[in-house]
C-alpha cells in the first residue's frame, strides 16, 4: 500500500457560527498575522522601541498587503478570473484562496514606510526586525493552501505525495483518480521554518543591520519560492521567455537581496546610530520598561542585534 498525505475533507474548509461562515483558509492568514506582530513587538523591544508599535505597523501593511496580494495573483492567473461565463465577483472572494505572497510584499512595504514615517522609526531597523516575522507568518499562511485543496505541484510517487480529488479544478485533464502530486504548500512551510532559524543564527552571529536582514530575507524566499513555482500544477498563467510570472518575481527577489546586501555594507560598515528618525520618536516609543536587556551600548546609542 503506498503512502501518502491525504486532503481533508471539503467540510474542513469552512464552518458555521450561527449565521457567519467561518474559512479556515483565513484563520490561518490571521494566525500568521498574529504570530508576526508577536515576534516583531519583542523584537521592537530589544531594540528599545515599544512593542505595541508592532500593530500599528500591522494596521497599515495588513490591509494594503491583502489587497495587493489578491490583485497580484488575479492578474498573474488572468484565465481563472476573466474566461467567458465567469463570476467577476470572484476576484474579491479571497477567502476561497489565491493571495500572492509578493502582492502582499509590495503592499506592507507601502504600510510599513507609511507607518514609519508617521512614527520616525528608521525603515530600515523595522525591516530587519520583521524578516525572520514574515517567514513565520507564511507558514502559517501556507497550512490554508492545504484546508483549501490548492498549491499542489507535479505528479509524484514518493511517500509523501499529496491525495487531491479527481474533481478538483486544478486537477489535469486526463489524468487517473489517485494520482498523488508534490506537496508544495508543505515544501514551503518547511523551507520558511528552516529560514526562521538561519536568520536568527546569522543574525546572532554577524552584526546584520541597515537592511542586511531584510535581504538575507529575500534572497532565501526567493531561491526556494523558484524552485517551488517550477514545478506547481497551475502556474502563473503570465509568462516571458516560457517562464512563468511568479518564476520571475523570485528571481527579483534574489537579486534584490544581493544588490540590498552588497549597497547597504558598503554604505553602512557600521552599526545604525538609532532606531528613531526624531528625537519626540524615541520619547513617545519608549518606556522605561522597553530597554533592551542583554545587550552592549555604545555612546551614540548603537547596539548589537539580537534574537527572538
Amino acid at each position: 500500500m503506498r503512502t501518502s498525505i491525504p486532503s481533508p475533507p471539503p467540510q474542513w474548509a469552512q464552518f458555521q457560527i450561527g449565521p457567519v461562515t467561518i474559512h479556515t483558509y483565513a484563520l490561518c492568514i490571521i494566525a500568521g498575522i498574529v504570530a508576526a506582530v508577536l515576534i516583531l513587538g519583542s523584537r521592537l523591544q530589544r531594540r528599545g522601541i515599544e512593542r505595541g508599535f508592532a500593530v500599528d505597523i500591522a494596521l497599515w501593511s495588513v490591509p494594503l498587503g491583502i489587497v495587493c496580494a489578491r490583485f497580484y495573483h488575479v492578474f498573474t492567473h488572468v484565465g481563472d478570473y476573466f474566461a467567458p461565463g465567469d463570476n467577476l465577483w470572484n476576484v474579491f472572494a479571497i477567502w476561497d484562496g489565491g493571495n500572492a505572497l509578493y502582492g502582499s510584499l509590495i503592499g506592507g512595504t507601502v504600510g510599513i514606510l507609511i507607518a514609519c514615517r508617521r512614527a520616525g522609526v528608521r525603515f530600515w531597523s523595522l525591516a530587519d526586525a520583521l524578516a525572520p516575522a514574515l517567514l513565520v507568518a507564511q507558514s502559517l499562511g501556507r497550512l490554508g493552501n492545504y484546508f483549501n485543496h490548492e498549491l499542489f505541484g507535479l505528479p509524484t510517487t514518493l511517500p509523501w505525495g499529496l491525495q487531491i480529488e479527481s474533481t478538483n479544478p486544478k486537477f489535469p485533464p486526463g489524468m487517473p483518480a489517485g494520482t498523488l502530486f508534490q506537496p508544495l504548500f508543505l515544501y514551503e512551510i518547511i523551507w520558511n521554518l528552516l529560514g526562521f532559524a538561519v536568520l536568527l543564527y546569522l543574525e546572532r552571529r554577524f552584526t546584520l543591520q541597515w537592511g542586511r536582514m531584510l535581504a538575507l530575507y529575500l534572497v532565501w524566499y526567493g531561491s526556494g519560492r523558484s524552485y517551488l513555482e517550477s514545478i506547481r500544477i497551475d502556474p502563473s498563467s503570465i509568462s516571458f521567455l516560457g517562464i512563468p510570472a511568479n518564476v520571475w518575481a523570485s528571481f527579483a527577489a534574489v537579486a534584490l537581496g544581493v544588490v540590498l546586501f552588497v549597497v547597504q555594507t558598503r554604505r553602512h560598515p557600521g552599526a545604525e546610530p538609532s532606531p528613531f528618525t526624531r528625537e519626540d520618536s524615541r520619547v513617545a516609543l519608549t518606556k522605561p520598561d522597553d530597554a533592551p536587556h542583554g545587550r552592549s551600548h555604545s555612546r551614540d546609542g548603537s547596539d548589537r542585534p539580537a534574537g527572538v
